[in-house]
């Protein structure tokens, strides 16, 4: 029963929601709840329900909540130096810093850091630098984009065109003209059962080189996309698939845009999805897991054979005309240094390489073999339940029974927060990177009984 209360009230009456039914949150047709707390892997509401954040948040805790460290690095700042801007060649100890810092961490040609807020913006960033590029290099036309089907870059104009979900599209008109979608990774969905994974790259890469043969491999700029598929379903790449790719791009010149958003800063078990998968990007974009989400920051790191180009520029143009009014924040900056410090002193990337593959096994073990999950995976300390009509035969579920959002709601019931992913009914898991076994074991046994509980009553 909701509460009637004025904090209630007033979330209803003033506060919009990100990804919610607006009309039915007004009504109070829908909950609102209110956090309070957190701690490690769990986070904490007002009415006391102390719940395992199988997602941490939205793939972003990764060191866990309520580290001492962090909060502290963000007062001092907050005390010595809130905010000054970074335009102009201004800067503070902090963004120059968590700058080096990053680029130490990234692979040996990405040096160069551009600071924002979040992946979107990152994102819409990495856009204007690859058209920037091409500009100066004479080749206005090479502006077009491919990004994949489910892949997810952001919800803005230009990132959410660079995202692959219909959700992101409809009622706003998007994607916007020159942003192409090749097929999704997604082996399990493959439209030929035939296939296997070897096969399955190739139809892929067929589809990719499809499309740059239609548009002119002149005309494109850049291949976007995340390591492994976040939002579109928790997806790791069939073998081969980064390989054959970007051997792709390399003969077509289109640079290599890796969105690492959810992959970056240990998720993967390496510091970033591009070591685990092979990738050599030109462009990374990062976020969540550089602050694990206790201030907004967000990074285009950019190659030092792009960066040449790009400051070329400046010597025959003047100056770059892009920029934001918190870039390289301060108080975000101090929050990334203490972060990626507590990343390494905890060892919380081996921890990944510990508990990242138990929990899938785990998980396995325990839903693997029901009539009605048709796929259990993961890589790193990811992992996904895609669960179906008819298993045998791979039938998915109406949309509109949302069977997904009922096992999370079952599992909420049980303090366990997981996350009913959009375009399909997929339970996805992206818990903190400090996940103890014992806890995995809760994430595994709370799952199973909502989905039992859920199974029982279609």
């Amino acid at each position: 029963m909701l509460r009637n209360d004025a904090l209630d009230q007033w979330d209803r009456a003033s506060l919009l929601h990100p990804a919610t039914h607006w009309a039915q949150h007004s009504r109070g047709e829908s909950p609102t709840r209110i956090m309070t707390g957190a701690k490690d892997s769990h986070v904490t509401d007002r009415d006391g329900n102390r719940m395992l954040d199988g997602f941490a948040g939205l793939y972003c805790v990764n060191i866990g909540y309520g580290r001492p460290e962090v909060a502290e690095a963000i007062a001092k700042q907050a005390h010595e130096l809130a905010y000054y801007h970074s335009y102009v060649g201004h800067s503070t100890e902090a963004a120059i810093t968590l700058a080096h810092m990053v680029a130490e961490r990234t692979p040996a040609h990405l040096n160069k850091v551009y600071f924002g807020l979040g992946g979107s913006d990152a994102n819409e960033t990495n856009v204007k630098l690859v058209w920037a590029m091409n500009n100066i290099l004479g080749r206005p036309e090479k502006r077009k984009i491919i990004s994949r089907w489910r892949g997810y870059h952001g919800s803005g104009l230009v990132t959410g065109s660079l995202t692959g979900l219909h959700l992101f599209h409809k009622t706003f008109n998007l994607p916007l003209p020159g942003f192409l979608h090749a097929d999704a990774p997604y082996f399990y969905r493959r439209e030929d059962r035939s296939m296997d994974e070897a096969a399955f790259t190739a139809h892929l890469v067929a589809n990719l080189e499809s499309i740059i043969e239609a548009e002119g491999a002149d005309t494109i700029a850049a291949f976007w996309a995340e390591p492994l598929l976040g939002t579109g379903g928790i997806v790791a790449p069939p073998e081969g698939y980064w390989d054959a790719v970007q051997a792709v791009l390399k003969k077509h010149d289109i640079l290599l845009v890796a969105d690492e958003v959810v992959t970056g800063f240990g998720r993967m078990g390496t510091m970033f999805g591009s070591e685990y998968y092979g990738m050599k990007p030109d462009i990374m974009t990062i976020a969540k897991g550089l602050t694990s989400a206790y201030a907004p920051l967000s990074g285009s790191v950019i190659s030092d054979e792009v960066a040449a180009v790009l400051e070329r520029g400046t010597d025959e143009n003047g100056t770059m005309g892009h920029g934001w009014t918190y870039s390289a924040h301060p108080i975000g900056a101090a929050a990334g240094i203490a972060n990626l410090k507590v990343l390494d002193d905890l060892k919380l990337i081996d921890n990944v390489n510990d508990v990242g593959p138990y929990l899938i096994r785990q998980m396995q073990a325990a839903v693997g073999d029901h009539p009605n999950v048709g796929e259990v995976r993961g890589d790193g300390m990811l992992c996904a339940v895609e669960l179906v009509e008819d298993r045998d035969d791979r039938v998915f579920f109406d949309p509109n029974r949302k069977i997904s959002a009922q096992v999370v709601a079952a599992m909420a019931e049980r303090n366990v927060i997981a996350r009913a992913m959009p375009q399909g009914d997929i339970l996805g898991y992206s818990p903190p990177l400090c996940l103890t076994r014992d806890e995995a074991d809760t994430l595994v046994t709370v799952t199973k009984d909502a989905i039992d509980q859920v199974f029982a009553t279609i």
